[in-house]
């Protein structure tokens, strides 16, 4: 795997009430902004999002859980749906009147997506955005899902100033619900897939490097290291999917094996694997101390042989950050 670039992530929140499984959330996904640089890997600020902003929650107030495979149609004027459709990575394949189709073949088409009381809304991909480079395997697209109130079209992944961000799509969906056991974990379901918006957790982790359909140099798959940097960058210590951060500290990432690299000399925060943090110092993201009862803390934390036994990331912050 080549070397990645780093990002900085400039984070802007905006809190909205949602619901995950039917259960409502203490506190809902908030939304953020990314922007990239050509600096060498480091200073990635944090977001506390997991997947980006309610789907356009003044509205309908509920989470875009996870979007289906069935009943996809490869466009608008389709009648149609799609006989099966799968994802290679980012990339969308499926049968449409027995023909494969594949890429920019899907701008235009249709899907269903389930809400967290269980509802289900329209979605169209408006967009079809191909990766490039480094990138080629990672594309993103334009959706919009149809407010059946007014009957228009609106953007699913909404920016802060109402414009539409774009989402790549990941196998599986995630549990949106926070303080309990299973809050912000990955859940792999081979029959649906989530638009991770741009700048949320989920796709800021794909674009650090933690691609999970991708395998390391030493052939793991990145897919536990993608879901241990959603619980970092919203420092979900305790994995159970409450963050314990605010928007716009500063936090270094690295790993063992050869997607993020340690450039800054910073404070060890912690260590992370894909169920939370494995263990923490005394300084981190948090504004107040965390305290994670039912989870055991690793001694020794930072010790670069927890690569060999677990860890999967670890996070740094500049000397000012204190809880």
């Amino acid at each position: 795997m080549g070397a990645r670039r780093a990002v900085q992530a400039a984070v802007v929140a905006w809190g909205l009430v949602g619901c995950a499984g039917g259960v409502t959330e203490s506190e809902t996904p908030l939304q953020s902004r990314v922007a990239e640089l050509a600096s060498p890997n480091g200073r990635n600020l944090n977001g506390r999002n997991l997947n980006g902003r309610n789907l356009n929650g003044s509205e309908l107030g509920q989470v875009l859980v996870s979007v289906s495979f069935a009943g996809a149609h490869a466009s608008a004027t389709a009648d149609d749906p799609m006989s099966s459709v799968w994802l290679q990575g980012s990339v969308f394949h499926g049968y449409d009147a027995g023909q494969e189709v594949s890429g920019t073949a899907f701008l235009g088409a249709r899907f269903v997506g389930n809400l967290g009381d269980g509802q289900k809304v329209d979605l169209r991909v408006d967009e079809v955005q191909p990766g490039t480079e480094a990138n080629a395997d990672v594309w993103s697209y334009r959706v919009s899902f149809l407010d059946t109130v007014d009957g228009l079209w609106k953007p699913a992944c909404p920016a802060a100033d109402g414009s539409a961000l774009n989402a790549i799509p990941v196998m599986g969906r995630w549990n949106y619900q926070q303080g309990v056991a299973g809050g912000g974990a990955r859940i792999d379901d081979p029959t649906v897939f989530t638009f991770a918006c741009e700048d949320a957790a989920i796709a800021k982790c794909v674009r650090f490097g933690y691609r999970p359909w991708e395998t390391a140099a030493d052939g793991r798959s990145l897919a536990d290291h993608h879901q241990a940097c959603t619980r970092m960058v919203r420092a979900d210590f305790c994995g159970d999917g409450t963050s314990h951060t605010v928007d716009g500290n500063w936090v270094n990432l690295y790993d063992a094996v050869g997607v993020q690299q340690d450039t800054e000399s910073w404070l060890l925060e912690a260590e992370w694997n894909a169920e939370g943090a494995r263990c923490s110092s005394s300084s981190t993201r948090a504004p107040a101390p965390v305290s994670c009862p039912n989870k055991p803390q690793l001694s020794g934390c930072g010790q670069t042989g927890h690569f060999r036994t677990g860890t999967l990331l670890m996070s740094e912050v500049p000397a000012a950050t204190t809880p």
